[in-house]
């Protein structure tokens, strides 16, 4: 995951908590919380289709939302279609989606560290659009340099999450939560399950908390939650 000089505490809230050297095995175990919740909720992951860091206050701690973010009302789910590419306008990020299974554990396979800068989709689950939660994972960081979701922690209420489609179309998400889930007390359907049924919904995930030197892992994940709000061509 490796040193970031280059980048200040500002860009990154967990980079005064984490040493300059942690290797990138060390991704790989944070990946446990969400072989701990597909084991504990995989069957309602699937059966929905019809078709980094914030404070670590707790087992699911909450950014928090502005009283005075108006948040938009849903949009009506879309049909199943495969993700081309997430654009985030506020970051900047602009990445290729691939889909992803499992692995020999169980656990969502992430891209691999050469394809530091690419998103990927647990194709087994939701297409993002249609009813139900679309969840996809990114690294944070490698061992040189920052990932494609080393910044999600900085997301706000309100803001964009745009899925390019291969049906053409383009599903626009608006954020309504960002959270910190620690491996300690870990709730899979607080964390992956629908916030609302009938919603067309979706999930960034990335590692978050702090950097636990006993077990070489970071704490938690971040979990970046949204709802379809609108579409375009």
């Amino acid at each position: 995951m490796g040193k970031h000089e280059h980048l200040s505490a500002d860009d990154h809230p967990a980079d005064r908590a984490r040493p300059s050297h942690t290797g990138r095995l060390l991704t790989g175990v944070a990946w446990v919380v969400l072989l701990l919740g597909l084991w504990l909720w995989g069957r309602e992951v699937t059966d929905v289709r019809p078709g980094t860091s914030a404070p670590d206050t707790g087992d699911m701690a909450a950014v928090g939302r502005p009283p005075d973010v108006d948040l938009p009302p849903p949009h009506r789910p879309l049909g199943n279609a495969l993700p081309q590419r997430v654009d985030v306008p506020q970051l900047g990020i602009q990445a290729p989606v691939v889909a992803r299974g499992l692995d020999g554990q169980g656990a969502i396979d992430p891209p691999s560290y050469d394809q530091a800068a690419v998103v990927g989709w647990y194709a087994a689950g939701t297409s993002p659009g249609a009813a139900g939660t679309a969840l996809m994972v990114g690294h944070v960081d490698t061992e040189t340099r920052p990932a494609v979701f080393y910044k999600i922690s900085a997301m706000k209420p309100g803001e964009k999450v745009r899925v390019f489609r291969d049906d053409g179309e383009i599903a626009e998400f608006t954020v309504d939560d960002v959270q910190v889930v620690t491996r300690d007390r870990f709730d899979a359907q607080q964390a992956y399950g629908p916030r609302r049924t009938g919603r067309a919904e979706l999930r960034l995930i990335t590692c978050g908390g702090s950097f636990d030197q006993a077990s070489r892992s970071y704490t938690a994940n971040v979990i970046v939650s949204a709802y379809l709000t609108g579409t375009g061509p």
